[in-house]
């Protein structure tokens, strides 16, 4: 156990709470979740100030889940906002270099309130910074997707935000409902909780229909639950309702459970276990399964590993691929693409996203894990094809 777990766990200890007890056993079924929060809740709209109470609450409610084993990827706006703030630029529209400016400006004041934080609280942040091109082209995704991974083996809180300082009009998300639903599949959640200025989906705007009739849970995205849509909300939020639909097509798809709720009240968390009304997305599939079935039927394969009988009886009973037990190579394929692997007598025992470019693979053939910084010249992954990247029983 890490000391941060412990002094987490410790703090909880000292200060029995019915209301986070009520807290873990609501999420208990949720073993990695993903929670967004958006420019107008962090930012006062009025001041361009830190809302540093809030944030507080909030960070005492990650804690809680923290502090009971629940892995936390926090997705994060306000870069811009704080920056405008600190260099004291005016309200209205920014050019797209402004908005770059500032946000270079505003993502250390970000990431800083973040750490401090959630360091008060014996937790460790790390701040990821994201482009779409990260999550769209398969290498990138594989490297982000990676750092997450690490981050939260070592019991660390990713803090992942658009990288709007080299983000264009062109490429860039716009907003973070996206984003972090593209986080959530990414890093296999099981839960994406979006946090917003309204308390979940309606039938038409409420602002603006009067009649508008809340939408408790949506077990399919269809083309009705599409068109209830609204736009944005408020000055600071670059998304709306629109935003969170799409988002939770993206997030289900990769069977990841979305929760739209009200972020404007003091424990944010907690307020949905009390009972605060809010929208459930649902999914019938999990993360796990969802990717591999992407594996698995999705992409086209580039090459071929061929394995001695070792390494099919170690992908059979849930292990990774090493490269001690490949026995040939075949195809032109790039780190990140799909490969066939096959067993000694030739059958297909499954797909995979491979960890090395082809003639990297070649050079690996039927090394030892240690054997190989001293062929590639540098300590790449141990795994060839890491079992959480392949789907096995294909042929």
């Amino acid at each position: 156990m890490s000391a941060a777990t412990t002094k987490a766990k410790d703090a909880m200890a000292a200060k029995p709470d019915s209301d986070a007890t009520g807290l873990t056993r609501t999420f208990a079924g949720f073993r990695r979740i993903v929670v967004k929060v958006g420019s107008s809740l962090l930012i006062d709209g009025n001041k361009g100030e830190l809302r540093t109470a809030w944030l507080s609450s909030l960070a005492d409610d990650l804690a809680t889940l923290y502090a009971v084993g629940t892995e936390v990827i926090v997705v994060s706006s306000g870069a811009i906002a704080m920056g405008r703030t600190i260099l004291g630029l005016p309200r209205g529209v920014l050019k797209l270099e402004e908005s770059q400016g500032a946000a270079s400006v505003g993502q250390i004041a970000l990431a800083r309130a973040w750490a401090d934080a959630l360091s008060q609280r014996g937790i460790t942040a790390g701040q990821i910074l994201v482009t779409l091109g990260d999550t769209e082209e398969r290498q990138r995704y594989l490297n982000a997707r990676a750092t997450i991974g690490r981050l939260l083996e070592w019991r660390a809180v990713p803090v992942v935000n658009e990288n709007d300082t080299v983000a264009t009009t062109e490429i860039r998300y716009g907003d973070n409902d996206r984003l972090a639903a593209r986080v959530a599949t990414m890093a296999a959640a099981d839960l994406l909780i979006l946090f917003s200025d309204i308390d979940g989906l309606y039938s038409a705007p409420p602002h603006l229909d009067p009649d508008a009739r809340f939408i408790p849970e949506v077990p399919r995205i269809t083309a009705e639950i599409e068109a209830m849509a609204g736009g944005a909300a408020s000055e600071l939020s670059r998304g709306g309702m629109q935003t969170k639909i799409e988002a939770a097509k993206i997030a289900t798809a990769g069977g990841t459970q979305m929760i739209i709720a009200d972020g404007r009240v003091l424990h944010p968390l907690r307020h949905i276990t009390d009972g605060a009304r809010c929208t459930w997305f649902r999914t019938g599939s999990n993360p796990v399964s969802a990717r591999k079935s992407w594996i698995a039927g999705v992409l086209e394969p580039k090459g071929i590993l061929h394995l001695d009988a070792g390494a099919a009886r170690a992908l059979r009973a849930g292990k990774s691929l090493l490269s001690a037990g490949v026995t040939r190579v075949e195809g032109a394929f790039e780190r990140g693409d799909a490969v066939v692997m096959r067993g000694p007598d030739g059958g297909e025992l499954g797909r995979g996203l491979v960890g090395y470019d082809a003639g990297e693979a070649q050079a690996m053939i039927g090394l030892s894990s240690k054997d190989i910084p001293k062929v590639l010249g540098y300590a790449g992954r141990a795994e060839i094809v890491h079992r959480d990247d392949m789907a096995l029983g294909t042929g």
